[in-house]
């Protein structure tokens, strides 16, 4: 039950990010969904992979190529909903970290003391 609340959050984060910023737009709230759905998968599949390959450039820059990696995340996420659409990498940059923020807050919601 709780992961199915986690993803609604996450929903609700994208729908919130579609709407304030310019360069990314979500259809609806079935879409917004979709895409926490289809991030969660490829952060868990895809992700580890760029993340081991990019890993010699990772260090070079002190991690901040992490945040291209999650990027890149979000355009293939875009690539593969119909429904979603980030203009380029920098709204994509922007997106994630504003994205992982907003997450992390209203995951702190969560938190069972």
């Amino acid at each position: 039950m709780k992961l199915i609340f986690r993803l609604l959050l996450s929903a609700i984060a994208v729908v919130v990010l579609a709407n304030v910023l310019g360069g990314v737009s979500v259809d609806g709230y079935g879409t917004a969904i979709i895409v926490a759905l289809v991030l969660s998968i490829l952060n868990l599949l895809v992700k580890p992979i760029l993340v081991i390959l990019t890993l010699p450039i990772t260090i070079v820059t002190l991690g901040l190529f992490l945040l291209i990696v999650n990027a890149a995340v979000i355009l293939l996420a875009d690539s593969l909903i119909s429904g979603f659409s980030v203009d380029g990498i920098w709204w994509a940059v922007l997106f994630s970290i504003l994205l992982s923020v907003l997450q992390s807050f209203l995951h702190s919601l969560l938190k069972d003391d």
